[in-house]
């Protein structure tokens, strides 16, 4: 809610239009003019007689105006009265009444007279009267003895004042008589009984007047009342006590309040309704008081006349009465006559129209003289109410007064006729800065005089043009308007005022505004008590304008305390408590608007309790309970609970009765005999519970015999020939009375027993001895008090002790349905044997071996339980392969019987559990060794182990997936001629002839080629090299199958990356002629740069991208030179994050310094050495060796280094030391080589498979072939790369 007061447009335009217009016509004080009459005292003036009596008369006038005094119509000579003085430069009467003077002597009708050289002007008749409060005349009063029913008038009757009194009734302690529909006091003072009662009996009825003028009050003697009483009292129909008869008249002046009364006798107490005859009450004005016993209209007017009819009624019958109200009126004005000013040989007139019921009379004075003995002049002509004026001289400037009188009153204005030849003047003061707010109304004020009257226009800007439109509105008394001023209004406005006699103009400024708003206002809350809340008001307003924003609650200051913190943009309230429910408005003022926007605070707690409780209707079953609810504190009471404490058998002890809804204060209870009932009531809201209420008067009610038995009867045998019968005690609430006893009863059931009965006490259990074993009985308990017994109980079937089942089931068979799961069947037992309640069947079980490791264990036996009857029952979660037996016994609620033989049965095989362990060790450039732990639980006899994995690329993606087949008794397996640097992830299980079990999974990586050089690791789905795995104790090599398709020539395809920080390894395969010369072309992807271009040095499937930038992505494509348009496929790859390197440089570190010369020295020795037996001829000890092993196992070249691979035979199957490295020299020792080192080195016939891996097979060939140099642009061949390091 949000109100906004931007300076009233309507009301600030009237208001200034209307001073405006009155200062337009004013003279200025320096110009010659007649006097004006500008303050007076009120016509009727009451003065208080003990203080000086002050008659004000004021005049303004060019000369100074003189002041003279009629008093009584004729001159009143000040000068001869010592008590009378005049204020100085005015006409102010002071009457010395303190100092010795009678009011009473200075009564009558005073006028005053102002007067100068240009005519006189004359005030109002003052009639002076000096207040009056008489005391009561003392009178004897009787008593007055009124019968019960009968109307009663207490008159007062107060003394006639100055002004009239104000009447009101009160007793001895001053505390006023309560009024009501009955009792009232009427418009002339009196106290109206309509019927008296028993209570109207008193002695102190005292009647005061307060004259408020002389601020005294008047008492009268005080009346006295009694009442005496009559059976029956007499009911009576309306009689009207006031106005008396049927009809009545009332004359009202127009303007003021219209009073009608009519205050009626009878019993029951008469309804008073208002009614005009012919038409309706006039809205808005029209009012009931005094109990609808008082019509009151307010600013009656002439359409007010007419008949009103006032009716009392009761339920015997009706009285009316109709009063004839006529409308008169004093005279008022419809044109009051004004000033005028003219100049010489111009006309006018003055206009004087009143009116008035009668119409009023009207009569002109000219100087205060009547205007038929008046001077003469001949520019002037009266006609009735107007004077016409015709070409003026200055002679003809007088004050003209205009009388308007009728049988009520008079109206008497003073005009006058100032004759002036004057240039143009302009009284705003210049360069008057004006400032409003966007939208809104602006006036500029160009207060102006001149005579003859000047004609005004106005401008913007300094050299605008004139202003014209319906934009504007110019008034009569200069002001321009602009009805809704723009942003753009602003600037310079001139108005110029000109006629014959000159011109002259002004500038004002005007400025417009954004209007103040609150952009964010505050919202409706509801908190709960004791919490915070807090209310934004966000505002945005000119930059200009300093805005002050005031917070209000309930249109009143914040409270003075320290809980209320004001912010810039909210209020917030700390600890909130009831007192803060309420509307709080933020109020934002600036100088020239104001904004406001309201919201309601809700303070919101759990009810206050109820009070007052009152227990009514006592009967012995049942009492009416009523209650007064405490305040809801503005959450809705939903519901009370109401609660009884039992004083006579449980004192403190609050138990819940009912509940009703929270529009209900009274409710039945239903009540037991024999409590000694406390209630209270609890009040719920949504907030929660209120506390309870203060208990209730005691009510105990009368004892009876018990209405109900003890529940849960039951009997049941401790031990095979007893029986136990147990039960649920009463509690005392339920005793209905004292002694509460217990009769107990049973006999045997289908046996033709009498009822055996024992009564007790204070117990809930009786044990029967001497039973036979399990059979039925009949047993019943009943209740009963010193009063009598409880109604018959119903009776309930118990069973004497149970015994030991004597037999077990019998015909127990097994199908077995799988290697965990096996069905059970028996033979149920006679129930005879049974000898108690049959329960089920307990199923036990145990393993006796497991078939498939052939030992015995702790026998640990499980036990099933099949409720009822059953014959079968499932064996879940047995183990494969295992032989197990079991046994079968009967179950009654004393125990088990004897077990059946034990049966055996066998489980099939099923498949293992998961390999215990799997452990993958001694990683290297290309092998990882698996070692494994066989099943906890084969299941069955294992039939052999099943290995597959994969490689995993960069990207997580997972490469082809290879699978192995292991014999069961291998434990662990060595796979060879892995990629280096990859990582695989490996997937193992076992299986038995059933099938495989769950398998157990781990990822293992190879290390890198120490020699620093990556090979590309496979991809996902780019295929893998040929894999080489030993198993203990014997070294196997499995080569997986390709599968290839006929190639369409030439094709690259499976162009994969492996990217380092500043360098890749790009891969490739190819398919087509011999003898194709290849390149490689990159560039950073998403870039529009020309591809980069490398060549490939010879007819190789890989290249080495050097020189890239970390953390960058490029493409890449592979061509062939000479086929034109010939290239792969686009592949993109990233580069790593920079980061600080992780491998030191080696060529830096002293020992590879130290290790390297050591080498070559060795190097050196072994060359002379060489050249010395070269020349003699011998052979090397190589040699020697080669002869001796004739055709041994060769094993590849490692990939990553161009080292021989790990080398195993039947005697020793341990690896080559890591550390062997090829020669210096790009040679490679073959253990069957010939004397020739340089045959030896060259002796490799090595090539690259179709994904870039070396694949080396030592074929002991000496064919040279040519070193290749190493190039920038290359990686250098597995069987050089040892060379970079020397």
């Amino acid at each position: 809610m949000m109100k906004k007061k931007i300076i009233s447009a309507s009301k600030a335009s009237l208001v200034l239009l209307l001073c405006q217009m009155l200062s337009a016509l004013d003279v200025p004080l320096d110009l010659s003019q007649p006097p004006t009459i500008t303050q007076q005292s009120p016509k009727d003036y009451i003065v208080d007689p003990r203080e000086n009596i002050v008659i004000q008369c004021e005049a303004k006038g060019k000369p100074p105006p003189s002041f003279s005094w009629t008093r009584n119509g004729t001159h009143f000579d000040i000068d001869k009265d010592a008590q009378v003085t005049m204020k100085p430069n005015s006409g102010t009467l002071v009457i010395n009444i303190m100092n010795g003077g009678k009011a009473e002597a200075y009564e009558g009708v005073y006028q005053c007279t102002a007067r100068n050289e240009r005519g006189a002007a004359i005030s109002n008749n003052i009639v002076i009267r000096p207040s009056r409060s008489p005391l009561w005349t003392k009178e004897k009063l009787e008593p007055n003895q009124v019968r019960e029913g009968d109307s009663l008038v207490l008159h007062c009757r107060p003394p006639v004042g100055l002004p009239p009194p104000i009447i009101f009734w009160m007793d001895n302690a001053f505390q006023r008589l309560p009024q009501s529909e009955r009792v009232s006091q009427g418009l002339n003072g009196d106290l109206y009984f309509s019927n008296v009662q028993p209570e109207d009996t008193r002695e102190d009825y005292i009647c005061y007047a307060r004259f408020n003028h002389t601020q005294t009050i008047q008492q009268k003697q005080p009346i006295s009342v009694k009442v005496f009483s009559t059976k029956p009292v007499t009911e009576r129909q309306p009689v009207l006590l006031t106005p008396t008869g049927s009809t009545s008249t009332k004359v009202e002046l127009r303007g003021n309040v219209l009073l009608l009364e009519c205050i009626a006798a009878g019993l029951p107490t008469p309804v008073i309704r208002w009614i005009k005859e012919g038409g309706e009450l006039p809205a808005n004005r029209t009012f009931f008081e005094n109990f609808k016993k008082t019509l009151k209209i307010v600013d009656v007017s002439e359409a007010d006349s007419g008949n009103y009819k006032c009716i009392a009624r009761n339920t015997l019958g009706s009285a009316h009465h109709v009063i004839s109200v006529t409308v008169k009126a004093a005279p008022y004005w419809i044109t009051a006559p004004r000033n005028l000013v003219l100049s010489p040989g111009e006309d006018g007139t003055l206009i004087c129209r009143a009116n008035g019921n009668p119409k009023p009379d009207i009569s002109w004075l000219a100087n205060g003289v009547p205007i038929a003995i008046a001077p003469e002049d001949p520019s002037r002509k009266v006609d009735g109410d107007t004077i016409i004026f015709s070409q003026v001289q200055e002679r003809s400037s007088a004050v003209y007064q205009c009388n308007a009188s009728n049988e009520y009153g008079y109206l008497l204005a003073n005009a006058f006729v100032n004759v002036l030849a004057e240039p143009p003047r302009i009284l705003t003061a210049a360069n008057k800065l004006y400032q409003v707010i966007a939208d809104s109304p602006a006036l500029l004020d160009c207060a102006y005089f001149g005579s003859p009257k000047p004609e005004i226009e106005w401008f913007k800007g300094v050299k605008g043009s004139i202003l014209r439109g319906n934009e504007y509105v110019f008034h009569d008394n200069g002001t321009l308007e602009i009805p809704v001023a723009q942003k753009d209004s602003s600037g310079t406005y001139t108005c110029v005022a000109r006629n014959e006699l000159g011109k002259i103009q002004n500038e004002v400024q005007l400025e417009v505004k954004d209007p103040t708003m609150i952009i964010k206002q505050p919202e409706y809350k509801v908190i709960q008590r004791y919490g915070q809340v807090s209310f934004e008001c966000i505002i945005k307003h000119d930059s200009t304008l300093l805005p002050t924003v005031i917070w209000l609650k309930d249109n009143g200051e914040l409270p003075g305390d320290e809980r209320f913190l004001v912010g810039k943009d909210n209020l917030t309230i700390m600890n909130v408590t009831d007192k803060d429910d309420g509307t709080y408005t933020c109020i934002v003022n600036t100088t020239l608007d104001s904004v406001s926007a309201s919201a309601v605070l809700t303070v919101v707690a759990r009810p206050n309790p109820p009070f007052d409780l009152e227990l009514t209707g006592q009967l012995e079953r049942s009492v009416e309970l009523s209650w007064v609810p405490g305040d809801e504190n503005n959450s809705p009471i939903t519901n009370f609970v109401i609660e009884y404490e039992d004083g006579l058998h449980e004192p403190g002890v609050w138990h819940h009765q009912t509940e009703v809804p929270g529009t209900q204060t009274t409710v039945q209870l239903k009540l037991s005999p024999y409590v000694n009932y406390s209630f209270r009531v609890i009040a719920v809201n949504e907030i929660g519970r209120s506390q309870p209420s203060e208990p209730s008067e005691q009510y105990l009610t009368k004892s009876a015999n018990p209405d109900e038995n003890p529940p849960n009867v039951q009997g049941i045998g401790s031990e095979p020939d007893n029986l136990v019968i147990t039960w649920e005690s009463l509690t005392g609430f339920q005793s209905n009375g004292p002694g509460l006893q217990y009769k107990v009863s049973w006999r045997q059931k289908d046996v033709d027993d009498e009822w055996t009965s024992v009564i007790v006490a204070n117990v809930s259990k009786y044990i029967v001895s001497g039973t036979p074993t399990f059979v039925p009985y009949e047993i019943k308990v009943q209740a009963l008090n010193d009063l009598g017994y409880a109604p018959e109980p119903s009776e309930v079937i118990g069973h004497s002790g149970e015994d030991l089942p004597m037999v077990a089931p019998g015909n127990v068979q097994v199908h077995v349905i799988n290697s965990t799961l096996a069905k059970v069947h028996w033979d149920t037992v006679p129930l005879k044997t049974v000898r108690g309640h049959l329960q089920g069947y307990k199923v036990y079980y145990w393993k006796v071996q497991s078939l498939s490791r052939r030992s015995k264990r702790h026998v640990e036996k499980k036990i099933l339980t099949f409720r009822g009857n059953k014959t079968f029952g499932m064996l879940p979660g047995l183990e494969p392969y295992s032989s197990y037996k079991l046994n079968v016994r009967v179950v009654n609620g004393k125990g088990e019987g004897p077990a059946s033989p034990d049966k055996v049965f066998k489980t099939p095989e099923g498949v293992p559990s998961s390999p215990s362990f799997l452990k993958i060790t001694n990683p290297t450039l290309d092998s990882l060794t698996l070692e494994w732990g066989s099943p906890t639980h084969p299941n069955g006899v294992l039939t052999s182990y099943i290995l597959k994995f994969q490689p995993i690329n960069n990207t997580h993606e997972l490469g082809p997936l290879v699978e192995i087949r292991i014999p069961a008794n291998e434990s662990s397996l060595i796979l060879k001629n892995l990629n280096y640097s990859t990582r695989y992830k490996f997937y193992f299980n076992a299986q038995t002839s059933v099938g495989s079990g769950s398998q157990i999974t781990e990822e293992a990586v190879t290390i890198m080629d120490e020699a620093g050089f990556l090979r590309p690791a496979v991809g996902a789905g780019k295929g893998y090299s040929e894999i080489l795995f030993a198993t203990s104790p014997v070294m196997h090599t499995v080569r997986p199958t390709f599968y290839k398709v006929q190639p369409l020539y030439p094709r690259i395809r499976n162009v994969t990356t492996a990217a380092a920080e500043t360098y890749a390894n790009i891969s490739w395969e190819y398919e087509g002629p011999d003898h194709v010369n290849f390149y490689v072309e990159y560039g950073v992807a998403g870039s529009k740069e020309d591809w980069k271009k490398e060549i490939v040095n010879g007819s190789r499937s890989f290249f080495v991208l050097k020189g890239l930038t970390p953390g960058t992505a490029y493409k890449v494509r592979v061509g062939a030179e000479g086929l034109s348009g010939f290239r792969s496929s686009e592949d993109v790859f990233e580069t790593g994050p920079a980061m600080a390197s992780r491998q030191v440089d080696i060529a830096t570190q002293g020992w590879f310094i130290g290790l390297m010369c050591a080498v070559a020295l060795l190097i050196l020795i072994l060359l002379i050495v060489c050249f010395i037996r070269r020349n003699k001829g011998g052979k090397y000890p190589v040699k020697e060796k080669e002869d001796a092993h004739a055709d041994p196992e060769i094993q590849p070249m490692k990939e990553d280094d161009g080292t021989f691979g790990e080398y195993s035979d039947a005697e020793d199957h341990k690896p080559l030391k890591k550390g062997s490295r090829t020669p210096s020299d790009r040679t490679v020792k073959k253990e069957d080589s010939d004397d020739s080192l340089v045959d030896y080195g060259e002796g490799v016939n090595g090539q690259f498979n179709e994904d870039g891996s070396f694949i080396g097979q030592y074929s002991g060939k000496k064919e040279k072939e040519p070193a290749e140099g190493n190039e920038s642009s290359e990686a250098p061949s597995p069987v050089n790369a040892m060379n970079s390091f020397v």
